[in-house]
């Protein structure tokens, strides 16, 4: 077994940790300082190599990770900066936005000597002086209309010309040109010059690259028609009759009106009426259908003048027949127009010869609703005169008819508040008719405004008994009730209104006064929002609103509604009042001058608002303000003391030396009051009665302190109701200034107390101050 080990020598054996310290002499670094040649390449451009051209690759054939590859740096992936790339050359600086080329470089100066910028300025003058032309024809200018057309014309010559050296034929605007030849046609025909407009339209219609160029020959027609010469007018419509499109319908119908109108000229009515009866059965109109009754009537043809006159009256006229003589505009040509043919012969007819027609004929029924008819067209027309006259005539008719008659004078009276004829003539209805709501109706108004509620019901319910559907006598007998007190039936009778009337502003209105009545402010809130729903400009229902949300505690509503009354109506008083209170309250003093200054403008003579104003500017710190302003009173209203008690104040605390001069004033104008005060008192024990009152109007404050007017007591009511105290205004310093009562109360109510600084303790004496404390109390 052991003959087939064979052991190695011992010299043969190797050594496990041989070979780590052999290397190759190339690499050892020790010596390289005392090697001349390695210095020798270090120092010189011996040992410099040109960089290589192959890229170090990985083992997939891509470049590895921070290799330079054609110059430039591979990005280090997993590192790089969103939205940024790193630098093209390995070494370049970090600029991602770019900074380091500097700024941009500066526009391009315009330059205006181009041939390019002289073609553009001249094409807008050509404009301009277009647009100037068709303004000055607008404003009845027509001469100066015609000159600025002449000089567009000319200048748009040479921009043609100098665009042609600049440009190829094809650049030219075609749309400039034409609108230059049109506009200075039609300025041609303007002033009558007919022949310099045909041959400009001529210009137009003969030049192949305008389109729909055709369409002018319209206007040749219109110019040979105003010439006289009709065969040349017919010509050309015809022609441009051709050239319009059926699409454009109701240009065809006016060219086939136009040439109606010149056959009637020549004296051609056949061929006239087949133009008017081809436009009659297209697009039946007033003026054909006129021409067409006038062509009928040259031939004698009689039947089919009835025919053409039975579709002229088919024709809608597209205004009411009651309203075709009230004038629909402030136009004066138009009023003078209707004033002309009011009451001409053709008009008279229309009134009375047609009612006599109808009397003379077995419709003589339908004569008393013409008169009828009539009478309330003179309504219409606000005459009232001939109105009554008219109806006064069918007092002696038959029952129907003098229902109509007296009921419609009986509202007539009442309007003009005479109620004893109004009276008189609604029992004359009711006699006529006692089924009529409308005669039951207006005897309740007549009854009503004599103050007999409980009667008016009765018309009121009488009237709906013969007509539930009576909306007027419904919503009377509503009002009725709620004279009377008797809010549930009020209520009752304005819902059952409010289910026929859906959005009756007057409804809602009463439903919520009811609620208010009766003292449901949430209801009576809920239906007056559905009020501003319908009328949202209604500045008493929103102030009335704003109310409702003050007595409810809701400052910030109430000021909403307040404030968009104001909007509507700024010279509501009561508003007025509420807001500059409301901005007092919160402080904000200088925005209450506003409202009060508008107050000064609606009541001059209340001196009350321009103390406010005074009063504003004191409390917001604008003291020199106060002054100008307190002067100002003082010169309009020199003999109010309160104005002279501010005075005297403000100018001892401000330390002026006109403050004598006021306190003067003040002391001689309450020595005038007490003089007058003691003869309306000795008036007064001496004779009494009559005399006592005329002294004592005599001994009034000529109206002008605040406290002597009653608007200026009820605005003080308001506006003292600030929270604070009742004590006058103190002043700083300590002299007197003689022996006048110089205390005053702020009209704008007591102003809040600043609170206290730290300039000095204040040392108060407290209940406890002698008791010992116990140690137990004081801090560790």
């Amino acid at each position: 077994m052991m003959q087939n080990v064979h052991l190695a020598p011992e010299t043969d054996e190797d050594d496990l940790y041989s070979g780590y310290n052999d290397y190759n002499p190339t690499y050892d670094t020790e010596d390289l300082e005392n090697d001349t040649a390695f210095q020798q390449a270090v120092r010189t451009s011996h040992g410099r190599r040109p960089p290589s051209k192959t890229s170090l690759a990985s083992s997939m054939g891509r470049p590895m990770t921070g290799a330079i590859q054609d110059g430039a740096t591979r990005p280090m992936t997993a590192v790089r900066a969103a939205g940024f790339t790193t630098a093209a050359f390995r070494g370049s600086a970090f600029d991602p936005l770019g900074q380091s080329r500097g700024p941009a470089p500066p526009l391009e100066i315009k330059n205006e000597d181009s041939p390019e910028e002289k073609i553009r300025q001249l094409e807008k003058k050509v404009n301009e002086l277009v647009e100037e032309s068709c303004i000055a024809n607008g404003c009845g200018d027509l001469k100066l209309a015609l000159e600025k057309a002449k000089d567009a014309g000319r200048k748009e010559r040479v921009l043609v010309r100098q665009r042609e050296q600049v440009t190829t034929p094809e650049n030219i605007n075609l749309d400039l040109t034409y609108s230059v030849l049109f506009n200075l046609a039609s300025q041609y025909s303007a002033n009558d010059m007919y022949a310099e407009a045909l041959n400009t339209y001529q210009v137009i219609v003969k030049n192949k690259i305008f389109s729909n160029a055709g369409r002018l020959k319209v206007n040749m027609g219109n110019i040979y028609l105003k010439q006289r010469n009709y065969s040349k007018a017919i010509k050309f419509y015809r022609m441009a009759l051709d050239q319009i499109p059926s699409v454009h319908k109701e240009m065809r119908i006016k060219i086939m009106q136009n040439i109606g109108v010149a056959f009637i000229k020549t004296g051609q009515y056949s061929d006239a009426i087949n133009s008017f009866e081809h436009v009659m059965s297209m697009a039946p109109n007033l003026k054909a259908g006129f021409n067409l009754i006038l062509s009928y009537f040259a031939i004698g043809d009689r039947e089919k003048m009835k025919k053409a006159f039975q579709k002229v009256i088919a024709v809608p006229l597209e205004v009411d027949d009651d309203d075709k003589y009230i004038s629909p505009s402030d136009d004066t040509h138009t009023n003078l127009v209707i004033e002309a043919i009011k009451n001409d012969h053709l008009r008279q007819m229309e009134r009375e010869r047609c009612v006599e027609v109808v009397k003379a004929s077995q419709y003589v029924e339908l004569a008393n609703d013409l008169e009828i008819n009539k009478a309330i067209t003179y309504l219409r027309q606000k005459d009232f005169n001939q109105a009554v006259e008219t109806l006064k005539m069918f007092e002696k008719k038959d029952s129907r008819v003098k229902s109509a008659a007296a009921t419609n004078l009986s509202f007539l009276y009442y309007l003009e508040n005479e109620l004893a004829q109004a009276g008189s003539y609604a029992d004359l209805a009711v006699s006529a008719d006692r089924y009529s709501p409308a005669a039951l109706t207006n005897k309740g108004n007549a009854v009503f405004a004599g103050g007999d509620y409980e009667k008016a019901a009765e018309f009121y319910r009488e009237a709906l008994r013969n007509d539930s559907s009576c909306t007027e006598a419904l919503y009377n007998v509503g009002l009725t009730y709620k004279k009377l007190n008797r809010l549930d039936e009020a209520l009752d009778c304005f819902l059952k209104l409010h289910a026929i009337l859906r959005n009756s502003a007057q409804v809602l209105y009463q439903i919520a006064n009811i609620y208010e009545l009766m003292e449901d402010p949430n209801q009576a809130i809920e239906w007056l929002v559905q009020l501003i729903s319908v009328v949202p400009s209604d500045a008493r229902a929103l102030s009335k609103l704003g109310e409702l949300y003050d007595s409810e505690g809701d400052k910030s509503q109430a000021f909403q509604y307040y404030y968009e009354s104001y909007r509507y109506f700024p010279s509501n008083i009561d508003v007025i009042e509420w807001l500059g209170a409301y901005y007092i309250d919160t402080q904000f003093c200088e925005k209450a001058i506003q409202y009060f200054e508008r107050a000064c403008l609606i009541q001059p003579t209340q001196v009350g608002w321009q103390l406010m104003v005074a009063s504003c500017f004191r409390r917001s710190g604008n003291y020199q303000k106060a002054l100008d302003t307190y002067k100002d009173i003082h010169r309009k209203f020199p003999e109010n003391a309160e104005c002279l008690r501010f005075l005297v104040r403000l100018c001892t605390d401000i330390g002026l030396k006109e403050v004598q001069e006021y306190a003067t004033k003040l002391k001689r104008l309450e020595k005038m009051k007490e003089i007058r005060e003691q003869r309306i008192k000795s008036g007064r024990d001496g004779t009494g009665g009559p005399r006592s009152k005329r002294e004592g109007s005599a001994g009034h404050d000529s109206g002008q302190n605040c406290s002597a007017s009653s608007k200026g007591e009820r605005l003080s009511a308001k506006l003292r109701a600030l929270p604070g105290t009742n004590e006058p205004y103190e002043s700083s310093s300590n002299k007197e200034i003689g022996k006048c009562d110089a205390s005053y109360v702020d009209p704008l109510g007591p102003q809040t107390e600043r609170p206290k600084t730290a300039a000095k303790k204040r040392v108060e004496e407290e209940d406890f101050a002698d008791e010992d404390v116990g140690h137990y109390l004081l801090p560790e």
